[in-house]
């Protein structure tokens, strides 16, 4: 029983240690030109958006593209770097559920 509840509790550990990484995740993109700079946390949500004076020489449309990309690509990274979490917070469940059951 001992073993049951250690386990349990790793597992609960190591779900709150994921849920807090999770939390903190900030990717900050720029665009290639450095005109704009988008930062999304790991959800994507836009958190913040910086231009240089060099954006007012852009058509709305371009400002538009630049702006989607930017911030697409930020979202990109930091959905990766959630899937990365996730990937290895699953491997090291599915190796705990496998060690438990040789015992």
């Amino acid at each position: 029983m001992d073993a049951l509840e250690d386990r349990a509790r790793r597992q609960l550990d190591r779900m709150r240690e994921l849920n807090e990484q999770l939390a903190v995740i900030r990717v900050r993109e720029t665009s290639p030109d450095g005109q704009i700079t988008a930062e999304v946390d790991g959800l994507g949500t836009l958190l913040d958006l910086e231009f240089t004076h060099a954006i007012s020489k852009l058509s709305p449309k371009d400002f538009e593209t630049l702006l989607v990309a930017t911030a697409g690509m930020a979202a990109q990274r930091a959905f990766a770097r959630r899937a990365q979490l996730v990937e290895s917070f699953n491997e090291e469940a599915a190796d705990l559920i496998a060690s438990s059951q040789l015992h």
